[in-house]
């Protein structure tokens, strides 16, 4: 059965609620670490923040993780040549964090080192620091990407670097 107390996070959430937790400034912040990171290693990083979902999915029970997956899907993360797309999946009404990892970086990254990403930002995000979140989420993923995939000699931007807000 779903939470009905779930189910009103979602529906009565405020709209701009994620402007409060990441302002324009903060935006740029992840912007601008995103794309130096990429210059580090072969992967490419899509960051996405949702205030709730959509009211049908919330009342259906649909989990972050399984509204991740659909987002990766949906943006096309796993659409780089090297398979080597990541997804920070921030779902703000559940206050929760999903990292979605391409097959060619699952295969070399544990899911218990994305679990480690996601707890670290959200420790900064109990603080209501979210840039600081955020950043180190970036940060962590970054360090995990250099040791596991070196950037190839040809290192086009392949996905957007620009967090993406998703509103219902």
């Amino acid at each position: 059965m779903v939470s009905p107390s779930r189910i009103a996070r979602h529906l009565f959430i405020l709209p701009w609620a994620w402007k409060r937790a990441f302002p324009p400034s903060t935006l740029d912040a992840i912007e601008a670490a995103i794309r130096a990171s990429e210059t580090r290693h072969g992967g490419e990083i899509r960051f996405v923040i949702e205030n709730s979902l959509p009211p049908i999915l919330a009342w259906r029970g649909v989990s972050g993780r399984a509204r991740a997956l659909e987002v990766f899907s949906n943006l096309r993360v796993w659409d780089t040549e090297s398979n080597s797309g990541i997804l920070i999946y921030l779902l703000l009404a559940d206050r929760g964090i999903e990292i979605i990892a391409d097959r060619g970086i699952a295969a070399r990254v544990t899911g218990d080192a994305w679990e480690d990403v996601a707890r670290t930002m959200e420790a900064a995000f109990r603080q209501g620091d979210f840039e600081r979140g955020a950043l180190t989420g970036v940060a962590a993923v970054d360090a995990l990407l250099a040791a596991h995939c070196p950037p190839p000699r040809h290192n086009p931007n392949e996905l957007e670097n620009r967090p993406t807000i998703l509103r219902k």
